[in-house]
């Protein structure tokens, strides 16, 4: 069977993120720079799932580490975002093909929708798997089967890209075709893995 949609992450695959976001926590905590980011990163699990407020909890963690204004270090943390202008012509492309092509992310509710309006993800792709719209988040089975609904498309014929290996291995796991790949690897790469399943593009 062949493929008809492919679903990407965001992070790592249409987007970077910060380089190095210990070395920018390092510039306000010091050397509770790591225990910061731990405390940030476990805040921050709720709220991917859509449980919770992860700016209010951010507001609450930092204060304890470090003397910045909670409001400037999320901003540095997560709202620098670049686009990948390769993967948005590769998505142009395969939408051309006749393809769907879909948004498989987590993300907690601010940085997501600043994702759908600032950076114009809802126009991007077709169906958006946004984790705090699903109430769930890779790598767990249930936001793969809650995707192919939305998606409308058995697992066969969605092809998942993804930076993390655990992620590919659970959507392979819930009867998606999957590869794992990242920005830094290439598109060159890429486009041989998506040839690989079928997928031509120029």
């Amino acid at each position: 069977m062949s493929v008809r949609h492919v679903l990407l992450d965001a992070d790592g695959v249409v987007q970077h993120g910060v380089r190095d976001p210990f070395g920018l926590l390092r510039r306000w905590a010091g050397d509770r720079a790591e225990d910061l980011g731990r405390a940030l990163w476990a805040a921050e699990r709720g709220p991917l799932r859509g449980e919770g407020d992860f700016l209010e909890a951010v507001h609450r963690v930092v204060p304890s580490y470090a003397d910045v204004d909670p409001r400037e270090l999320y901003a540095s943390l997560w709202g620098d975002i670049t686009l990948s202008e390769a993967t948005l012509a590769l998505i142009d492309r395969l939408r051309a093909a006749g393809l769907g092509v879909h948004l498989g992310t987590n993300q907690h509710r601010q940085r997501g929708e600043h994702m759908r309006t600032t950076l114009g993800f809802d126009r991007l792709f077709d169906v958006s798997c946004y984790s705090w719209e699903l109430g769930t988040k890779k790598p767990e089975t249930d936001y793969f089967e809650i995707a192919l609904e939305r998606i409308g498309a058995p697992g066969h014929e969605v092809l998942f890209v993804d930076d993390m290996e655990a992620n590919v291995e659970a959507a392979r796991a819930a009867g998606l075709r999957a590869e794992h790949w990242h920005l830094d690897r290439g598109h060159d790469l890429l486009r041989e893995l998506l040839a690989g399943h079928g997928v031509e593009v120029d």
